[in-house]
């Protein structure tokens, strides 16, 4: 059993501290957190370097060698979707209010990541207690394409196991979904407006290429499904075209978004997409073509249940009052994908609730952080995830 405990008003020191500093995505520009981060662990102990991977975008990894066994991987991102509106307050100052911490980036994720820091402190004073060897690595461009994890993944470090804080209400997700979004040209011919029977217009042909997407979502796509992250989905979130007021347009594009569940390969999707267009092509003469895709987080991935760190992270948080611990899945992707495809099991866990991700305050009940940022730490699980003296759920603190 650790004997240390948590530094609370250290812990929302870092918390002020990290919302202060903007790392809004885009554009990213993480490498003021990460100085501030690496200053933190170098403190504690650790060997911290910054990995500036493009200018202004960078990551933090921090190494800490307590003798033999596995290598644990802490994992959470700098950067932050942009503040937008209806703040009542600063968003970049931290604000505690009705037992709440107010400010950009609280939920997701620099509270799990000041959490992290408190965890990597603890670790790091009664080394005792635990054998083997912890990484921190902290990414950024996790909000948009996750550069900072493909950066790191692409090393191919040895890691045995991965924790990546995300919200997830405290319990315990094993897997996620993927993302894939190409941007569709749908072709067709210019035309005066006057004399529309003298082109083709592309807008409309796109309209006929929605029903077929629809068709397709529907008797295709979603019945492939997951038992944990449930069905995998297409469909269109944006669509654009037309150059003037008075001619037909000659293109239109749009831009769809492709859920995967784990299980389905990246490569055969886009293979099939093509396909699908193809059908287009014969089956209506809409003539469309893939010309690109668009930046995202990655494929779908998954620890299986019964691995240990799935098993003792899961028992961990019951015992810590999470009614129901899980495991789950994760409806959106997250960076668990790269540390998979490096070789590690790994899990997502994070106080703050999945829904405020996307909303324009990021809400974290204080009772959330007392739960898992502060208390968890003091647990120890034996042997948790094959490292003696690790607590799953320390470790797992977007």
């Amino acid at each position: 059993m650790m004997s240390v405990s948590p530094d609370i008003p250290r812990m929302k020191r870092d918390l002020a501290d990290l919302v202060a500093l903007c790392t809004e995505n885009p554009p990213g520009r993480e490498t003021e957190a990460a100085s501030y981060v690496a200053a933190r662990l170098s403190e504690a102990g650790l060997d911290a370097v910054i990995d500036e991977y493009e200018p202004g975008r960078a990551n933090v990894e921090a190494r800490l060698s307590n003798g033999p066994g596995p290598t644990l991987v802490f994992n959470t991102h700098m950067d932050v979707v942009p503040a937008g509106e209806g703040w009542s307050s600063d968003p970049f100052v931290l604000r505690e209010a009705d037992g709440r911490l107010y400010g950009r980036g609280t939920c997701d994720c620099k509270g799990p990541l000041a959490a992290m820091l408190e965890a990597v402190r603890m670790l790091a004073a009664e080394r005792s207690a635990w054998s083997g060897t912890l990484l921190a690595v902290f990414v950024g461009d996790e909000e948009v394409g996750s550069k900072g994890a493909r950066h790191f993944a692409a090393k191919r470090p040895p890691i045995d196991f991965a924790v990546v804080g995300e919200p997830t209400s405290n319990t315990v997700y094993s897997c996620h979904k993927g993302s894939l979004r190409p941007i569709v040209r749908v072709h067709g011919v210019p035309a005066h407006s006057g004399t529309p029977h003298l082109g083709e217009n592309a807008i409309l042909r796109a309209g006929e290429l929605l029903g077929l997407i629809a068709r397709e979502h529907e008797q295709s796509v979603r019945r492939r499904t997951h038992p944990l992250v449930g069905e995998a989905s297409l469909t269109v979130t944006r669509i654009s075209g037309g150059h003037a007021d008075n001619v037909l347009p000659g293109a239109c594009e749009m831009l769809l978004d492709r859920r995967l569940v784990p299980g389905e390969n990246e490569a055969e999707v886009k293979a099939e997409i093509a396909a699908f267009l193809a059908r287009a092509q014969s089956e209506l003469g809409v003539r469309a073509e893939i010309i690109g895709f668009k930046p995202t987080t990655g494929g779908a991935t998954e620890t299986a249940s019964d691995r240990p760190i799935v098993r003792q992270s899961v028992a961990a948080a019951a015992a810590n009052g999470i009614a129901s611990p899980g495991p789950f899945g994760f409806q959106g992707a997250c960076d668990l994908v790269h540390f998979r495809d490096a070789g590690a099991e790994g899990i997502v866990i994070g106080p703050g609730a999945a829904l405020y991700g996307a909303q324009g305050r990021r809400i974290r009940p204080r009772r959330r952080i007392r739960r898992c940022e502060l208390d968890l730490p003091r647990h120890r699980t034996p042997d948790a995830v094959g490292m003696t003296g690790w607590c799953s759920c320390c470790a797992g603190l977007r």
